[in-house]
């Protein structure tokens, strides 16, 4: 009777074993594909992040409209740039205010219209969240005015993602003597594609597109973003300056064409509309001050 027990012990023991090891072997499985999925999930997510690219003061604030709906006011501007990350490259929207302003006391043009200044280099800010300019793969300017190109000098080995009639106005007689472009400053971004005047999937997925919204200049394009966490975003460019000019349907004056401008603003709030999206106006101080600044990111 003995062994018999003994050997019915030994039986159900490695019975106990092998359930214990299917058991084991089938949650270490599990967890492993769980893993795999975060990981998965990691090497997908996109991070925005937000910095400061400068302030303007406008001391006619009536620059932004037509007639005289600001007469008499003055507004102090945010002049933000965006480093996108995504897992095929890295994209920087905008670069700010021209870097010689860094260090040195604000510049007023000659004219007195306007006020800015830059505290850091681009190069300084990029090293908060471990790049440096030879790491980013792309660039996109919303426009080449220079409070938007004036540290993409240091991005000549990135591709400028450039539309076909930016290429063709900085070619045109148009830009020369014209104070707000400052051609110099963007002179090293030998490596282009061009777009032909249309929107443009960075990446290919969808999530980081450039929509083509010509008017204040010639080329003009803002930046759609979709984030798993923060949602459908898009960054402004100037299609408005602050958040009156929109709820008013404003155009500057100085706009490069009125009418250009008007329907691109009509296609700007449909496409919002369409994708439910949160509007970032990338002049609006309130707007700027209210996003998460690097070094932490925007998911």
């Amino acid at each position: 009777m003995k062994k018999l027990f003994w050997a019915l012990c030994s039986v159900l023991v490695l019975a106990s074993c092998k359930d214990f090891n299917k058991g084991f072997q089938a949650g270490y499985e599990n967890a492993q594909n769980d893993a795999a999925i975060q990981d998965s999930i990691e090497d997908n997510t996109i991070e925005l992040y937000a910095f400061d690219g400068g302030s303007i003061m406008a001391h006619n604030k009536n620059l932004f409209a037509q007639g005289e709906t600001y007469k008499g006011d003055s507004i102090k501007l945010a002049d933000a740039f965006y480093v996108i990350k995504h897992p095929k490259g890295i994209l920087i929207w905008d670069t700010g205010l021209p870097e010689n302003l860094v260090g040195n006391k604000p510049y007023t043009t000659p004219d007195g219209t306007l006020t800015m200044s830059r505290k850091d280099s681009i190069v300084k800010q990029l090293a908060t969240i471990g790049l440096l300019p030879d790491d980013v793969d792309f660039i996109g300017l919303s426009h080449i005015h220079s409070d938007h190109t004036g540290a993409a000098n240091h991005f000549g080995d990135a591709t400028w993602l450039v539309q076909q009639s930016t290429l063709d106005f900085m070619q045109g007689d148009s830009i020369k003597g014209d104070a707000f472009y400052d051609p110099d400053s963007f002179t090293a971004l030998k490596n282009k594609k061009i777009i032909d005047n249309a929107d443009y999937d960075v990446f290919g997925d969808g999530r980081v597109v450039i929509k083509y919204l010509p008017g204040h200049t010639a080329g003009h394009s803002a930046l759609f973003l979709d984030l798993a966490e923060a949602g459908p975003i898009v960054l402004s460019g100037d299609t408005y300056h602050f958040e009156q000019n929109r709820e008013d349907t404003i155009v500057p004056q100085f706009n490069y064409s009125i009418p250009e401008s008007e329907s691109s603003i009509k296609t700007f709030e449909d496409f919002v509309d369409q994708k439910g999206a949160a509007v970032i106006i990338q002049h609006d101080p309130e707007d700027f001050n209210a996003m998460t600044k690097a070094p932490k990111p925007i998911k």
